[in-house]
């Protein structure tokens, strides 16, 4: 079995998570292949000194691995989706983080859940991704331009809000008043639309929800639609650029300039381990069973 592994940055709190998962995989014969400037990280903080094989990025990720595993908060799994893009390469989030929907894995029972892993005793979760097009080039987003959590746009440098003028296959919706305004897939319902009072979609619903951001339209609401939907945006406002961001990766754009947002034509796989399901994630990460009723 060949497992790649990466994480995004590094916490006292993570280093025995990490020499968990590294001692497990060494003792169990695991091909690892370690992203190299976390490997580089790790090196630095002494946690291992043993040589590995590392990949860059997605040009040199071996195509014959079998999992990606993320170390981290779900911000890492979202990184993680850009290393594994199309290739159909499944990730496993293993939670070194705070408050996280993606990482199933807590650190009280690594070694559990990756002997799962390495049995084969797991399923995958399809999740939808999200692209983006536009009437000019946007540098940034050339060769990564797909999001797992959402793509938005929001005001850059005014405290002014901007106009949004938003499009359904070509067919006018309104125009949003507003500091932005987030288009997010299933995933991403427990993210940034959330917090800005998005709904909470299950991963297998096929649909997007597009959230307003401090909407100055007070009846403007959050809106559900399929996920075979095209969304043309187009903004404007007294600055002259906005912000575009896919997940957390952000853009500077030009006013008037013409999105086109729609689903893309592969999905990202994530590992769901035995006992962990996205209505249990919900209940113990929103605390759902606080209520003594429930």
């Amino acid at each position: 079995m060949k497992v790649a592994i990466y994480g995004q940055y590094y916490q006292n709190s993570t280093e025995p998570i990490i020499r968990d998962i590294f001692v497990f995989f060494n003792k169990n014969k695991v091909d690892l292949v370690i992203q190299d400037a976390f490997l580089e990280m790790l090196y630095e903080k002494e946690i291992i000194r043993k040589d590995y094989v590392t990949f860059h990025d997605f040009s040199d990720l071996p195509k014959d691995t079998d999992v990606l595993v993320s170390i981290g908060g779900d911000g890492t799994i979202l990184r993680a989706a850009t290393l594994v893009r199309d290739s159909g390469i499944p990730i496993l989030g293993i939670n070194a983080g705070r408050l996280g929907f993606l990482a199933a894995v807590q650190k009280e029972n690594i070694e559990e859940f990756l002997q799962f892993l390495i049995d084969g005793n797991y399923s995958l979760s399809s999740r939808t991704v999200i692209g983006l097009e536009s009437d000019s080039e946007i540098p940034e987003t050339a060769s990564l331009d797909f999001a797992m959590n959402e793509i938005s746009v929001s005001r850059k440098d005014s405290a002014s809000m901007i106009t949004i003028e938003t499009y359904l296959n070509d067919e006018y919706l309104t125009s949003y008043w507003a500091d932005g305004l987030i288009i997010s897939t299933p995933t991403g319902s427990t993210g940034y639309s959330l917090s800005c009072g998005g709904p909470i979609l299950t991963p297998e619903v096929n649909s997007f929800v597009i959230t307003p951001i401090a909407p100055h339209n007070l009846n403007a609401r959050p809106l559900v639609i399929p996920d075979s939907t095209e969304i043309k945006l187009k903004v404007s406002g007294r600055e002259e650029q906005y912000l575009v961001s896919l997940d957390s990766r952000v853009a500077v754009i030009s006013n008037e300039t013409v999105l086109t947002i729609s689903k893309k034509e592969f999905v990202i796989n994530m590992i769901e381990i035995p006992g962990k399901s996205f209505l249990k994630t919900l209940r113990n990460k929103l605390l759902w069973g606080e209520d003594k009723r429930n």
